[in-house]
């Protein structure tokens, strides 16, 4: 038996090394935090249904306590809570504005239709980052562009059962796809501040941004009374900590090891995950059209996150 500790110097010459060991290691928890936050992330989509609040409450509630748990890690980890520059601070006001609006119009989807179509259209992001990121950038368009939107469409109208303007299952399509386009616009507004900030910086103060901008739009359209309990509490406690902050932070980290191929790929588990609890939990099986057009939604996105981070890489 090996004695354990053995220093380099006792090494045999031409004996393995243990480096890749250590890296591979690396790799693997790498692996199981990424796919931990995934899971959260699609965890998130049943709050929508177990909890009876308005959107714009539940997105209150998500934001404040993100931006807290972010805030008292950036603290002990002694990062930048602000930026340096005003430019930047307004700037980061205004996308956390916009991420208010993509988790509202998130929440809503699910309230009006059902965990699997909201998750679903709003998985459709990567296609509007492919079609936006011309326009922002300059980049030139391509025929395989298109083909990827058409294909993402295709796939909503088998997602969507019914087109009536007054059936709230479409109107909740509807905002799945607002959902989609908005988190699409984040992203690609978000490039100019990940190459000054870190990524936990941003995530905290455009929490804390969206949480105000939520606070002033209560005050001027205030929210109907609905019933509060210690549960809802605790429901809210898991979706603003577990859900999004500590889900962000095991995301990020994973970056740091993971390929952005790999991390894209996995990121469309995210319905997959949302879908299977939502069954488990609430019940909600989805029809053989949904499944179907879900799946031809994951395989464009996928391909287009695979593609466009080959080309970064």
């Amino acid at each position: 038996m090996a004695q354990q500790g053995q220093s380099s110097a006792d090494r045999e010459p031409g004996s393995p090394r243990c480096d890749g060991l250590d890296s591979s290691l690396s790799r693997r928890r790498a692996l199981v935090q990424v796919h931990w936050a995934v899971f959260l992330f699609g965890l998130a989509g049943l709050f929508g249904k177990g909890l009876a609040w308005p959107a714009t409450a539940i997105v209150l509630g998500r934001t404040g306590l993100a931006a807290a748990a972010l805030g008292l890690g950036l603290g002990w980890q002694r990062q930048r809570l602000w930026s340096h520059r005003k430019r930047d601070g307004l700037g980061l006001a205004l996308l956390g504005v916009l991420l208010a609006f993509h988790w509202v119009s998130f929440f809503r989807s699910i309230q009006l239709s059902t965990v699997a179509i909201g998750l679903l259209t709003f998985s459709s992001f990567p296609v509007f980052v492919t079609v936006l990121e011309p326009m922002f950038f300059g980049t030139p368009w391509r025929r395989r562009d298109g083909i990827l939107a058409l294909l993402v469409v295709l796939g909503v109208a088998l997602v969507v059962p019914e087109y009536r303007l007054g059936s709230d299952v479409t109107l909740g399509a509807v905002w799945g796809l607002l959902s989609g386009l908005s988190f699409a616009l984040l992203q690609l507004l978000n490039r100019g501040q990940r190459q000054r900030y870190s990524a936990l910086t941003i995530a905290f103060q455009q929490n804390l941004f969206a949480c105000l901008s939520l606070l002033v739009w209560i005050a001027v359209n205030p929210l109907p009374n609905f019933g509060i309990t210690r549960t809802d509490w605790l429901w809210l406690l898991v979706l603003g900590v577990l859900c999004t902050a500590i889900a962000h932070t095991l995301f990020i980290e994973s970056l740091s090891v993971l390929r952005t191929q790999v991390a894209s790929v996995i990121s469309g588990l995210e319905p997959v995950y949302g879908i299977i609890l939502a069954a488990l939990l609430l019940g909600e099986i989805p029809t053989v059209r949904t499944i179907l057009g879900g799946g031809l939604i994951l395989g464009t996105t996928m391909l287009a996150s695979w593609q466009g981070s080959r080309e970064t890489e």
